[in-house]
């Protein structure tokens, strides 16, 4: 039986790669946020207003770009999206009829 440092007993997963040293991966290689003055006044906006956005909901990773950019994404038609996008966190379906 291998015990790790704190005395617990090790997983065997974790003693497979006990001799790998685990590496810091390089500062380049880190995406660097650009949370510039559009950004920030959109998302007061949106907040203010009580509003919610695609962008927010589905944890989208490009949400700093667009939102610089001044654009976001609303659905308006319920809360299913027909877009399939891997990183989203929101349904995917077909929405229902529109309520007029």
């Amino acid at each position: 039986m291998t015990l790790a440092p704190e005395g617990r007993k090790l997983l065997r997963v974790e003693q497979r790669n006990k001799a790998v040293p685990v590496e810091r991966k390089p500062e380049w290689i880190k995406a660097k946020v650009q949370m510039g003055p559009e950004f920030v006044g959109l998302k007061n906006l949106v907040k203010k207003e009580g509003l919610h956005t695609v962008c927010e909901e589905a944890g989208c990773p490009n949400i700093f770009e667009c939102w610089e950019d001044k654009e976001a994404t609303f659905l308006i038609g319920g809360s299913e999206c027909t877009r399939r996008c891997d990183f989203c966190q929101i349904d995917t379906g077909k929405p229902s009829p529109l309520d007029r």
